[in-house]
Order: C-alpha cells, then sequence, then structure tokens
C-alpha cells in the first residue's frame, strides 16, 4: 500500500514539473528581432531549412523559458539570450527529446573572473565555467567572451560550445570526458582510447592544432574539441579524421 501511494505521488509530481515547464514554454516570447539575431551571428542557423530553422526558434525558446539568464555587473541584452541558447542548443540538435535538465540559471559577468567566481584579485583568467558545489546548475560566462565566440566562428573557439559540452559530459554523473549518453557502446572503447592517445601525443609533441588546454585533462579535451567540431569541420576531419569521425557519431547520429 505505502509503495502504490509513493508512486502515485511520483507520478504527481511528475506531471506538475511536466505542465510547469509547458506553461512557461507557452508564455515565453522570443525578442522580435530573433531571426535577424541567429542570421547575423549563427551559421550553423544558416545551413538550415526553413523547417529547421523553426525548430531551431522553438528549441531556443524552450531553453529560454526554463534556463535564467542574469547579468552580473552587466545588463543582458537579447544578443546575449541569443547567443548563450543558440550555443546550447548547436550541440543537442539532431536529439529532440533532450533538454538540460542539469542547468537552471546562466550568469553573465563583465570580464574575466577567477576559479572562486571572482572578479577582483588574481588568476583571473577564466571565461566560462559551469558551476559546482554551491554553484550547482549554474553557469558563469564572460559576456566580451560570449560575444566574441560568434563573431569569429571559424576560429575554433567557442566557450558557449565548451561549457555546454561540459553538462552534456555531467549528464550522465561524471564530468570525466565520456559523454556517455552520445556514444553508443561500440564505440566507447574507441573513443576512450583515441581521446588518452591524442592527449599523450599532445604534451609530447611541440605543437599541436588543437587547444593545448585540451591536454589539460579528458573532461576539457572533450570540450575544446567540441569547439573544434563545431566550428572548423574541414580542418578536424583533415588532421585527424579518426577523431572527427567519432565525434560525428556523437553530434550526429543522423541528418536532422
Amino acid at each position: 500500500m505505502i509503495g502504490l501511494i509513493i508512486l502515485v505521488l511520483v507520478v504527481i509530481i511528475a506531471y506538475a514539473v511536466y505542465a510547469d515547464r509547458k506553461r512557461r514554454i507557452h508564455g515565453y516570447k522570443l525578442p522580435v528581432n530573433t531571426q535577424q539575431l541567429l542570421s547575423e551571428n549563427v551559421p550553423f542557423y544558416n545551413n538550415l531549412d526553413s523547417k529547421g530553422q523553426a525548430t531551431f526558434e522553438s528549441r531556443i525558446k524552450d531553453f529560454l523559458a526554463n534556463t535564467s539568464i542574469r547579468g552580473v555587473g552587466v545588463v543582458v541584452e537579447d544578443l546575449d539570450r541569443i547567443l548563450i541558447a543558440a550555443g546550447a542548443i548547436m550541440l543537442i540538435f539532431p536529439f529532440p527529446d533532450w533538454k538540460y535538465n542539469n542547468i537552471s540559471e546562466v550568469l553573465l559577468y563583465k570580464g574575466t573572473f577567477n576559479r572562486e567566481y571572482s572578479t577582483d584579485g588574481p588568476e583571473r583568467n577564466v571565461l566560462g565555467m559551469v558551476g559546482d558545489g554551491a554553484m550547482h546548475r549554474e553557469m558563469v560566462l564572460s559576456q566580451p567572451s560570449l560575444r566574441s565566440s560568434f563573431k569569429n566562428p571559424t576560429d575554433g573557439h567557442n566557450t558557449v560550445i565548451h561549457e555546454f559540452a561540459h553538462l552534456i559530459d555531467k549528464a550522465d554523473g561524471s564530468t570525466d570526458g565520456i559523454p556517455e549518453y552520445l556514444l553508443s557502446q561500440p564505440h566507447l572503447l574507441p573513443w576512450i582510447n583515441l581521446v588518452h592517445k591524442t592527449i599523450k601525443d599532445m604534451r609530447t609533441k611541440e605543437r599541436s592544432d588543437i587547444d593545448f588546454y585540451g591536454a589539460t585533462n579528458e573532461s576539457e579535451f572533450f570540450a575544446v574539441v567540441s569547439e573544434y567540431f563545431f566550428e572548423r569541420p574541414d580542418k578536424l576531419k583533415e588532421h585527424h579524421p579518426e577523431l572527427y569521425n567519432l565525434l560525428e557519431d556523437m553530434f550526429h547520429p543522423q541528418k536532422v
């Protein structure tokens, strides 16, 4: 009997959460210039057909309706909201049912910050970070870095993609560079082996076209090569075909 009561309560709570999410999405209005902002700043959006663009806009609306974006010392503009949401959706666009359930708020800072989220003091060289501990379910981004990430869409660097790749990695409970929700079982071991081999090569060779920050650990490697994959897929495919193919299998298991 107790088990049945618990089951009923779980169902009621789940339905209430679902209904609340639907209510927020229905009530949220995208900026009137959303299409213009996307067209001017997001090549990924421009490469979609009209149906794909409508779906992209709908998923941006879903994300923004359920994720607060708050400025810390800066004014959050429509451009900031659209760029954050676009970077988030680009990574999961082929997965219609995927939602970022491990984030509630994005904090936008006026500049760089340190690992303690402070804009004062030493070691203020952080452009973006997924929060942990007291900052669980929060992401911090530098506003200048957010905007510059989309000004040059082919330089291989995008702070928004980097941080949302961390959230995807984190979704299976461990931020370890092994995004298990994206990796099918046959690709799991090849990915792990390739990550370790590539990091070792990066550390022992004098130069690499992969940002050396990716050699920090497996988690940073996944985030760095995700930037590379979305910004310079042609170059990644040319220089690292095996890595490109595995990332293609992760992010584009089927064409949208």
